[in-house]
């Protein structure tokens, strides 16, 4: 009998408990998803997650004390794997894109359809990322200049991953087009954000548009 896949650990970070207990109620009824804990502030969520491990964490932008913002920040810097899902109510790029900046893998809105929540978590899961147009335009327009082109010091198999990477491909989805070991693709996306000097598949998916060299 085949291993029953592990379920997609949720951790749900926001300071009303109305929208919690709406989350919760969206998710729990998903076979592959678990809600694991609560947090309703940036620091709790923190400490929440260290503790914890999920693997997505559905991140508020305001909240009281600690944002989300620097919730990011703060899991960035102790290296945390959970990707982060902004779930917020403010449409307006000046609050998105700054959370992108810090690491999210992408947001949506509170008063997202159920089924396109769930699937928005199992696509972080998987390692998409998750940009609307305007706000990877955004993104872009407000580097205020150019970063240098490095594509140069890129094999032509990293620059295939990082067109990938572009394209919204998770490693698996990578590798299978590839024909890779998902490893060696690991590697690959290691070497470049190393070469490229980027923080994360945000970053290099922006570089990759930036410098042409998405499809």
């Amino acid at each position: 009998m085949a291993d029953t896949p592990r379920r997609v650990r949720v951790l749900l970070v926001d300071d009303h408990q109305v929208v919690r207990r709406g989350l919760r109620t969206f998710l729990e009824v998903q076979d592959d998803i678990e809600v694991v804990g609560e947090a309703a502030d940036g620091e709790e969520g923190v400490a929440r997650a260290e503790e914890l491990r999920p693997d997505v964490i559905l991140m508020d932008i305001k909240m009281p004390g600690t944002d989300g913002i620097e919730a990011l920040r703060r899991l960035r810097a102790l290296e945390n794997p959970a990707r982060v899902l902004i779930v917020t109510s403010f449409t307006e790029q000046r609050t998105v894109v700054p959370a992108l900046r810090a690491g999210a893998a992408g947001y949506v809105y509170k008063d997202i359809d159920p089924d396109a929540l769930s699937g928005a978590i199992r696509s972080v899961h998987a390692g998409h990322v998750l940009l609307q147009p305007e706000v990877a335009e955004a993104l872009l327009s407000q580097d205020a200049q150019p970063a240098p082109n490095r594509a140069g010091s890129l094999t032509d198999r990293e620059q295939e991953v990082l067109s990938l990477i572009a394209d919204g491909r998770s490693n698996r989805e990578i590798a299978r087009a590839l024909v890779l070991s998902e490893k060696t693709v690991k590697t690959h996306v290691s070497n470049i954000l190393m070469k490229l000097d980027l923080a994360d598949r945000t970053q290099a998916a922006l570089w990759a548009v930036r410098h042409g060299i998405s499809d």
